[in-house]
């Protein structure tokens, strides 16, 4: 899909303003933003993979910021994603508090390698708990605690207070690598005994249900203290080495914190986000013009010599 004449100029001003060449970067949310949903398939579009190889054959890095988890990611877009660059892809994951490398083993499968970690404290992993025994108190049967351990094999996990909602849980949240039911004690145990990067807390109920409830998010994500979108993205530049203020950066929700610290950064499909980075947002409709967007981005630049 075409830029207008005016997404155009705000891309060469930025390009012209910041040093993208050399030390910038490309780091962008997944869903919504890179990948869009068609016949009820998550899916990368052309553009936006000719964009990023692009970029990545400019020697510029390119990395996914998301709220998905290891598996998740490998799952669904890893081998895509491994193709455009036939390297390792850099990720920010479960909200910044897990940083690491889609990489390819001997066997042509994909893993994950860890490059830093940020989990919850037992001290905050208490407080997501007085939270759960107070809405079991409350007798919420569609209470889901999603968690998600350090440890990315274990991949997602969701516990339900009642045994008999586990196979309609297994069905409706295929990504889980378990479901189960217990006592209390015993989910307390379990979040206690290892390192868990995020808990996503969830009463799984229509929204006119849940005004029926004292309790007025549908939602909870849960990360270590000062653990998000943007905590990510500096750590992970800082380990990559490229800077995010002459990097560009590309989201659809307000969970797109990392926004605030880009160059440039992108609005997809949200006409209502105030994030703003150096400049002012460029604000575009979907992921076919993100992929355009990123192509034009690489033209701009001289190729850079490894």
């Amino acid at each position: 899909m075409a830029l207008t004449e005016e997404q155009k100029f705000q891309l060469e001003n930025f390009f012209n303003q910041s040093n993208f060449a050399e030390e910038g970067g490309v780091i962008t949310d997944l869903d919504g933003t890179a990948i869009h949903e068609y016949e009820s398939r998550l899916i990368i579009p052309s553009e936006v993979e000719a964009g990023l190889k692009k970029i990545h054959d400019r020697g510029r890095p390119v990395v996914i910021n998301t709220l998905r988890f290891p598996i998740s990611v490998i799952k669904t877009f890893g081998r895509e994603w491994y193709n455009i660059s036939g390297a390792p892809v850099p990720t920010v994951l479960m909200n910044g508090s897990q940083l690491g490398y889609i990489i390819e083993t001997k066997d042509k499968d994909l893993k994950y390698e860890e490059l830093a970690a940020f989990p919850l404290t037992q001290t905050e992993i208490g407080d997501i708990l007085n939270v759960v025994e107070k809405l079991l108190a409350d007798n919420i049967p569609e209470l889901l605690i999603f968690y998600y351990p350090r440890n990315w094999t274990k991949g997602e996990i969701i516990w339900t207070p009642f045994k008999e909602r586990i196979n309609h849980i297994q069905n409706k949240y295929s990504s889980a690598s378990q479901v189960y039911s217990s006592e209390f004690k015993q989910l307390h145990d379990d979040l206690s005994a290892e390192d868990i990067c995020m808990v996503f807390l969830l009463i799984d109920v229509p929204e006119d249900r849940l005004m029926a409830y004292q309790h007025t998010k549908k939602s909870n994500f849960f990360t270590h203290a000062g653990t998000d979108k943007l905590s990510g993205a500096e750590q992970i530049a800082e380990i990559l080495n490229f800077k995010l203020h002459h990097s560009l950066g590309a989201g659809d929700t307000e969970m797109d914190v990392f926004l605030k610290a880009v160059g440039l950064a992108v609005h997809v499909g949200n006409p209502y986000l105030s994030f703003e980075g150096v400049l002012p947002p460029l604000k575009i409709s979907g992921s076919h013009e993100l992929g355009e967007l990123l192509f034009q981005l690489a033209a701009m630049q001289r190729t850079v010599v490894k």
